[in-house]
């Protein structure tokens, strides 16, 4: 099964996945997206070690998300993949175009073919106010143009909201 979890800042959504990951029965990589850019981030990266059980396998990749998920995927494992609008942001930052293109658009054409089950969270950024700046509305239009395209292949989609899950496509939880 392939699941997107979607939701706002501090929704929950990271704590559900991992909840689901845990509760799969399956070998659990977690494949985190972010770099320690400054204290901050590195702050949030800690949380999240913290909270992860030790046995987890953890892969970190900002950029190659296709070749991580083929590589690592199997159908006795469940990826969970945290998060995807980080991954996005590094894309965006690279200021290259056809590499952001490369990545979504081979992420999006590895996805059916993943055995096991793969979990991917990401911000949900569409609601709030319209960005200021070029860059900002950008990342919105494409966090929300990776989030349509990936619920059209996913089997599941919830979306968090403090700490709620509410079940927008597939089997309830």
């Amino acid at each position: 099964m392939h699941e997107l979890i979607l939701g706002g800042a501090r929704s929950g959504k990271s704590r559900l996945a991992e909840k689901l990951a845990a509760a799969s029965g399956l070998a659990v990589s977690y494949i985190a997206t972010s770099q320690a850019l400054d204290g901050e981030m590195n702050g949030r990266i800690q949380q999240h070690r913290e909270r992860r059980p030790a046995h987890w396998g953890l892969v970190e990749e900002p950029l190659e998300l296709a070749r991580v998920l083929t590589e690592q995927a199997a159908a006795d494992k469940c990826l969970l993949v945290d998060c995807l609008t980080l991954w996005l942001t590094n894309l965006l930052m690279l200021e290259d175009p056809a590499r952001l293109a490369a990545e979504r658009d081979g992420l999006l054409e590895c996805l059916a073919g993943l055995p096991g089950r793969i979990i991917l969270v990401s911000n949900e950024t569409g609601l709030g106010v319209v960005p200021l700046g070029e860059l900002t509305r950008r990342y919105v239009d494409e966090a929300g143009w990776l989030h349509q395209a990936l619920a059209e292949r996913c089997q599941r989609v919830i979306f968090s909201v403090a700490g709620l899950p509410m079940v927008l496509k597939g089997e309830a939880l």
